[in-house]
């Protein structure tokens, strides 16, 4: 039995996020299986819905994902219709991506995703906007400093 009251299990933040991430994920996974994506395929989808035609490098960025772990999505997603993949013209190292029609067209049938996960917490629309956004200060906080 630990003497330490903050080496308990519901003591420590990181675990509490870390269920928390496993709940919310499990909600996007059950709802994104309709739609033939992953919870990650989703997140790229998210980043190009905001900003079509950018690279590959900048996804990766905003995602905080090594190209190694991105380019096999993007290539089923590639293979799925949802998007395609060029060189840049002046920089062959450069991959842009793109959104094809159809890759434009899920973002209107998949809209309510979110909404219906948000729901799902059983938070108020005020305490939402209080978590995510203390979520994100957090990171930033963590953030290793270059």
């Amino acid at each position: 039995m630990t003497q330490y009251k903050n080496l308990k299990l519901d003591q420590q933040l990181c675990f509490a996020l870390y269920a928390a991430t496993h709940a919310i994920t499990r909600a996007y996974r059950n709802a994104l299986e309709n739609f033939g994506l992953t919870y990650p395929q989703y997140l790229v989808m998210l980043v190009l819905w905001e900003g079509d035609g950018i690279s590959v490098s900048a996804i990766a960025n905003k995602l905080e994902l090594d190209s190694g772990t991105l380019t096999p999505m993007l290539k089923k997603l590639e293979v799925a219709g949802l998007l395609s993949r060029t060189r840049n013209k002046q920089d062959e190292r450069i991959v842009i991506v793109m959104l094809t029609d159809k890759g434009h067209k899920l973002q209107h049938e998949i809209a309510s995703i979110q909404k219906d996960v948000a729901c799902q917490t059983g938070l108020s629309d005020d305490n939402f906007v209080i978590l995510r956004d203390s979520l994100h200060q957090l990171v930033q906080t963590l953030k290793p400093t270059e």
